[in-house]
């Protein structure tokens, strides 16, 4: 069995989260895939798992970071939509200025 590549294992993802009413996109480059979902929240792909960043060490200095393995999608999605939801009350979506055209069309 041939293991699936980064993209397919984004794309999965990417799809997992659509059915939760999340929008994202994939990216790929370099050996993985991204999936970009919100600011501050975008999804790493590569092997059999993914990764997100879920805050800072400030005793460490570090970001501190989730996985989850790429064979469970569906869980996986879960659990980056719960960052997505913390992610948009510290980073609600802009209103659009007045005056200023949101549909190019």
């Amino acid at each position: 069995m041939i293991a699936p590549t980064p993209v397919e294992v984004a794309e999965e993802l990417r799809a997992q989260l659509e059915r939760l009413g999340i929008k994202a996109d994939v990216h790929d480059g370099y050996g993985l895939a991204l999936v970009s979902v919100w600011v501050g929240l975008v999804v790493w792909c590569k092997d059999d798992r993914y990764w997100w960043r879920t805050g800072w060490d400030a005793r460490r200095h570090r970001p501190v970071y989730a996985w989850h393995p790429a064979a469970e999608p569906v869980q996986a999605a879960r659990r980056v939509a719960f960052r997505y939801v913390e992610l948009r009350e510290v980073h609600p979506r802009p209103e659009p200025t007045a005056g200023m055209c949101c549909d190019p069309a």
